[in-house]
Parts: structure tokens; sequence; C-alpha cells
């Protein structure tokens, strides 16, 4: 049953992302984790400008976003979950613990991929880490992982519902595990058994290899212990770890053209753990 929303999934979608985004940005002035290493004006410009547009064109490209085609999907009895009959509530956990199982697979999945990885290393480009990062991707990467989420709708069933819930949590999730925030240890160590908090992301965006290739998780922490792939913490500590890298370093070389370009640009050796 598609329950009434008080606004348009798109509204209510943007006016929680500018929410969120303007509360952590703020957050990060009055309480910063670890110092700037880059101009943030340059970095935020591009980051704006790459959220933007893929706005656009995924507007443009994907006419039928995950919401729309979950509405169709119910109404076409779609899906594993219709034939479970389970309740609401039930149905909605179900489908938001399955829809963030199948984003930390998809995470690991683009690192160990080369061809996938020359589309997600833009992402780990970024020298600092901060709000902005959050939502820093390719947009072939935005498109390959909205293609991955639409297919999940349909072989779900998952209802509208939990589909606009997930995507609203996915998305304030991902610029809070990216903030440059600082949280006291005793409440990082709290928070971290259920989400996964900037502390425990800043890991995955080291500039070694073996800290990238950890801690995948957006949302929830518990896949990253469930399937081996947990770093506590950096080697380095946060305070002198690097972010980023080792290729890319130059900020000045970390354009938008050169990141649009990066896909195709000469590839490198990774070793994973």
């Amino acid at each position: 049953m598609m329950l009434p929303l008080p606004f348009a999934p798109d509204t209510l979608r943007l006016a929680v992302f500018l929410s969120v985004f303007l509360v952590l940005a703020m957050a990060e002035q009055r309480w910063p984790r670890r110092p700037l290493t880059v101009s943030k004006p340059r970095r935020w410009a591009v980051n704006l400008t790459i959220i933007a547009a893929n706005t656009l064109l995924v507007r443009l490209f994907f006419p039928l976003v995950p919401f729309a085609l979950a509405v169709h999907a119910q109404d076409s009895g779609w899906g594993l979950l219709p034939l479970l009959e389970l309740p609401v509530w039930l149905e909605t956990l179900v489908s938001l613990l399955a829809l963030d199982l199948l984003i930390y697979a998809q995470h690991r999945l683009f690192h160990r991929t080369p061809v996938l990885w020359r589309l997600h290393r833009m992402h780990h480009t970024d020298l600092d880490l901060d709000v902005s990062s959050g939502t820093r991707f390719h947009p072939l990467e935005i498109f390959l992982s909205l293609a991955i989420k639409l297919a999940a709708v349909v072989l779900l069933g998952a209802s509208p519902l939990s589909v606009l819930l997930f995507e609203i949590l996915l998305n304030a999730t991902s610029m809070f595990s990216h903030a440059n925030l600082r949280i006291p240890l005793a409440i990082d160590q709290r928070l971290r058994r259920l989400l996964v908090t900037p502390d425990m992301h800043r890991v995955h965006h080291s500039i070694f290899p073996i800290e990238t290739d950890s801690n995948f998780g957006f949302n929830l922490s518990c896949w990253d212990r469930l399937f081996g792939t947990y770093r506590a913490q950096p080697d380095a500590g946060h305070d002198l770890m690097q972010i980023g890298l080792k290729q890319w370093r130059d900020q000045e070389a970390l354009g938008l053209r050169a990141l649009l370009l990066m896909p195709f640009a000469r590839t490198f050796t990774r070793k994973t753990p």
C-alpha cells in the first residue's frame, strides 16, 4: 500500500539534502576534525559543479528514478517481497537492509574490478574530506549505480516508501560519513556500532591501498564487520594520515575537465588485500 506523502518525493529529497548539507557544513566550521590542506573554495567549486551536473544528467537520461519504478513495480506486483506479504514495518526494514547491503557490495566491486575502479577513483582523488566529498562521483558511476538500484527495486519489489527512505538516508549518511567533523571518541565508538562515522569512513580515503580497501559501508557499519573489511583506525592516525591517491597529488591538476576524463586516463596497478 502506498502511503500518502506530505511533499512530492523530489521536493522532499532536495529539502533533506540541502538541510543536511548546510547543517554539516556549519558544524565542520565549528568543530573541524582535520586542518584542510588545499584551497577549499577551489575544491568546493569543482565538487558542487559535479553535484549539479550529475543531478541534471540523471534528469535528462533517467526519466524513471527508483521511486517511480517502485510505484510501477508495486502496481504490477513485481518482486520477491510482495509474495511474502510482510507487515509494512517489516517490509520496510527488510528493504532498507537489503538495499544497504547492495550498496556495500557494489562499493567493494568498484574497488576490485579494474574497469569499475576507473570510474570510482575520481571520488578518491579529493585531497581533503568534507561534506562536499559525499556526493563527488563521476557521472558514469552515478549512471551505473542508478541502473543497479533500479534492477534491485524490481527484483525486491521494495515499496515506494522504502525506496524513498533509503535514498534519503543514503544521501544523508554519505554526506555525514565524509564530513570533516570532530566527534568525541566515546560518542564515535558508540555511534559506529550501528552507523558509519566520519572517523570510520576517513580510513577508506587513506593514501594507502590496504586502508582504502576497507570500511566500504556508507550507512550501516555492520557489513564491514560481518564481511571482514572493518578497520578501526588509520595506521598514521587521523591527524597525520594522507587523503587521496598517490598518483594524483596536485590540486591544480584536479580540475573539472581532468576529473571527468579520469576514467580514460592511463591506469595503474593497485595492490588489494
